[in-house]
């Protein structure tokens, strides 16, 4: 009864216990580290930030400014790079070329990107669940054979010689199939599949799930981290692959964006006048270009980034 019958004093002091004021002092050492530390990471991202800069400020530059030698990132500051310096010639060129197969080679790579993806993350998944499970005889032999292919390949004149015999030569799916699982990620989620507690696992199961049910409705639910780093993963892969495009795809409307501009910069101050003239910074642009949707989109699952890497790394 005496509970309930609690003074407002004392109820009061009851409350004064999680004000605000009364939290861990931090001490003159740990504020120090954090001062010196966060003058650090300034400085290392500065640094890191510093060739994209260069990167973006030399494809907006003019080819007489770079061959006269006056493009720095210090002379922008100055601004001793005035406003005539300032050019747009080389997207202009890079876009409207040949009929703006720019364009239509952007949306192949979107596509490439997209069915590369959503395939890669579904054939993991349904990979790396199974082998989280050591009770599962088959594991015995299943897991080393996987993790020997990723030090041990066929070659590429194999790779080559199988996609001919399959026919799928100069078809999306050559493109797509050759990267279609990589070892290493599998591996990560299969850490990360090993996180998950057992007794949710079982619940589903008494609940009436099979095996499929649990994965389906309790396993990828709580791999939303897992997932947005694998995602990312084979995104940036299916993105900047131009290699399988160069053995594989022949017509060229089926080519990814990656490898267009490859050959645009490989053919920079060949036999195209236009593309003498804006050597200087067709390469700059052509990264630009390639690395942009990606800078874009990373901020964005970011978060899940890093959660995924430390629980997919790391196991109690």
């Amino acid at each position: 009864m005496s509970d309930i019958t609690k003074t407002a004093p004392e109820i009061k002091g009851e409350i004064h216990i999680h004000n605000p004021k009364n939290k861990i002092k931090e001490s003159a050492a740990y504020r120090t580290f954090t001062v010196f530390n966060t003058i650090l990471m300034v400085l290392i991202s500065l640094v890191t930030l510093f060739p994209f800069l260069y990167l973006i400020l030399q494809s907006f530059t003019s080819d007489h400014a770079i061959i006269a030698g006056e493009l720095s990132i210090q002379g922008f500051i100055d601004r001793q790079l005035g406003f005539d310096d300032f050019s747009i010639n080389t997207y202009i060129y890079v876009i409207t070329r040949n009929n703006h197969e720019f364009l239509r080679y952007y949306l192949n790579t979107i596509f490439y990107t997209l069915v590369g993806t959503v395939l890669s993350l579904f054939f993991s998944s349904i990979l790396a669940y199974p082998l989280s499970k050591p009770k599962l005889r088959v594991n015995k032999v299943l897991s080393p054979f996987i993790i020997f292919t990723m030090y041990f390949g066929g070659g590429l004149m194999a790779n080559y010689v199988l996609m001919l015999k399959l026919g799928l030569k100069n078809s999306m799916w050559g493109f797509i199939l050759p990267m279609l699982i990589s070892t290493y990620y599998v591996i990560l989620m299969r850490s990360f599949f090993m996180s998950i507690p057992k007794d949710l696992e079982e619940a589903g199961e008494i609940d009436g799930l099979n095996k499929f049910g649990v994965f389906r409705h309790i396993a990828m639910p709580l791999s939303t981290p897992i997932i947005a780093t694998m995602t990312l993963f084979y995104a940036v892969m299916y993105w900047n692959n131009w290699f399988n495009a160069k053995l594989y795809l022949q017509d060229k409307a089926k080519w990814p964006v990656a490898y267009f501009l490859q050959t645009i910069i490989r053919g920079a101050g060949a036999s195209d006048p236009d593309a003498q003239n804006m050597s200087a910074n067709i390469k700059s642009c052509a990264m630009v270009l390639t690395v942009l949707p990606i800078i874009c989109i990373y901020p964005f699952i970011q978060k899940y980034y890093v959660q995924g890497m430390m629980l997919g790394g790391v196991k109690e």
